[in-house]
């Protein structure tokens, strides 16, 4: 619980700031390739048109030149005035005509400039020579010019087209894509925005949880959980977690209030002895005796009931490695050890694969609390206690009884006898600390089995449990057995 909380107390970036992040960098992204979309849109689009024009305007110039190679033509014939002009002069530009000394003879619209070089052309012998010029301002508007030669020197024609309003629409071109693009980042950021929102909505609620547990220290809160994605599993985690955890903290309360409370009579009783022995000089050799025999056994006792709690508190660990075990193995092991403390006949009876995997220490200390206890409750009986273990009772499972013929458990008593402290009315006078069966419940569950008590025929109790795979952790089965463990066979149903 300490470890949880302090993880929960350690600074975290408010969780809003990832949504920003998160809305942030997806606009980022559409707005880099956007741009870069429309960069390489535009550039395509920028490079034909003009292309496309250029092309255009050197067809007709190479008209014009075919045309004055192949007739002879004067200056005459591509003015304005002359009837059909419009055959020979080119469709869509400005046409202007130079005499034989570069004296404008028809001027064009708007009216051409007119360099020595193109009067050089128009005294040219030659028909078709030409010569060109780029980005020609004239009237506030870019044309592109050519002065192609008539030949003897009979005058020239300057073709001019306009390029000022393909620019015109090449500008208009950029603007619209500058707007668009703009458009296609607010809509990219606002989606982002929309999109992280319904992504971290379940991340805010995790995250109030946790704030409410480091905040409370209170374990039972409930985490709303939906979805199957990675939040979904997350979600349904921590909340399994936080429910055994919460399990846990109950255990361990529970331990220790349970604990206390046996504890308190065995110290009584020291406490009264000891205070005894300040006067044991003036008690009898007799009461002497008996004070120290009283001592020893309340001492004994007391460390016996540390021991089983020391065990029930790390029976659950898992620091034992897990291994492939014979339970008859070690129900001989149990027996042969209790046939030298108690002098009693322990028979061991084994049928069938009683091989599990499994951790032997922790099987070996719940078949000797269920030994111990028949002794316990038999002690004047001459019948031997039986020991039996068969496999599978059920796929994987490994049962294990321990029989005896003593005066058995009362019915009102089967459903408690696996509690932590608990002793029947008729066991309050022998020793023990009433937590040897529930060492044996914690073992039982450890290893995916129950265990069970019932009254045996003829007389006596059967009392033992299943086994199965040694769990990775300990698990309750999520609360299935609760605190006090199954009291009845969960085979016989008995």
């Amino acid at each position: 619980m300490g470890r949880l909380a302090r993880l929960l107390d350690r600074p975290r970036p408010r969780l809003s700031s990832l949504r920003t992040t998160f809305a942030v960098s997806f606009a980022a992204v559409t707005a880099a390739v956007t741009v870069l979309v429309g960069i390489l849109s535009y550039n395509s689009a920028a490079r034909l048109v003009r292309v496309d024009q250029q092309s255009v305007f050197t067809q007709v110039v190479q008209d014009v030149q075919d045309e004055v190679r192949r007739y002879q033509l004067m200056p005459a014939d591509f003015t304005s005035s002359r009837p059909g002009h419009e055959l020979v002069r080119p469709n869509r530009t400005n046409v202007q005509v130079l005499g034989a000394h570069g004296e404008i003879v028809d001027h064009g619209t708007p009216p051409l400039p007119v360099t020595a070089q193109d009067k050089a052309v128009a005294a040219a012998a030659k028909a078709g020579k030409a010569v060109e010029y780029k980005d020609v301002v004239v009237g506030g508007e870019v044309y592109r010019v050519a002065t192609v030669a008539l030949g003897k020197g009979h005058g020239a024609v300057q073709v001019a087209q306009e390029f000022s309003d393909t620019e015109d629409l090449l500008r208009a071109l950029q603007q619209r894509t500058l707007i668009l693009m703009g458009a296609v980042v607010v809509a990219a950021g606002l989606c982002g925005w929309w999109l992280a929102r319904r992504i971290t909505r379940r991340l805010v609620v995790l995250t109030s949880a946790a704030e409410d547990v480091a905040r409370t220290r209170r374990l039972g809160v409930e985490v709303p959980v939906t979805g199957y994605d990675e939040v979904g599993r997350l979600g349904r985690s921590f909340d399994r977690m936080l429910g055994r955890l919460a399990q846990s903290e109950e255990d361990q309360r529970r331990l220790v209030q349970d604990a206390g409370h046996e504890l308190r009579t065995p110290l009584t009783s020291l406490r009264t002895n000891i205070s005894l022995l300040r006067r044991i000089d003036e008690l009898p050799p007799a009461t002497r005796e008996e004070l120290v025999a009283d001592l020893t056994q309340e001492a004994r006792e007391l460390t016996d009931l540390v021991n089983e709690l020391v065990d029930l508190a790390a029976g659950q660990s898992d620091t034992e490695p897990v291994q492939r075990v014979d339970i008859a193995d070690i129900a001989e092991d149990v027996a042969g050890l209790a046939r030298r403390r108690s002098g009693r006949d322990i028979v061991v009876r084994s049928s069938g694969d009683t091989t599990i995997q499994g951790r032997p220490g922790m099987l070996q200390r719940a078949l000797s609390n269920l030994v111990e206890n028949a002794v316990k409750f038999d002690r004047e009986g001459t019948a031997p206690i039986e020991i039996a273990v068969a496999g599978p009772a059920r796929p994987g499972m490994v049962r294990v009884e321990v029989l005896d013929r003593g005066p058995g458990i009362a019915a009102g008593d089967l459903i408690r006898v696996f509690d932590r402290f608990y002793r029947a009315a008729d066991a309050r006078s022998l020793p023990g600390s009433g937590l040897g069966l529930s060492i044996v419940r914690e073992v039982a569950l450890a290893h995916g089995g129950a265990p069970f008590a019932f009254r045996r025929e003829g007389g006596g109790s059967v009392i033992g449990f299943t086994a199965g795979a040694q769990r990775g952790h300990h698990d309750t089965g999520g609360g299935a057995i609760g605190p006090r463990g199954p009291a009845r066979d969960p085979d016989r149903g008995t």
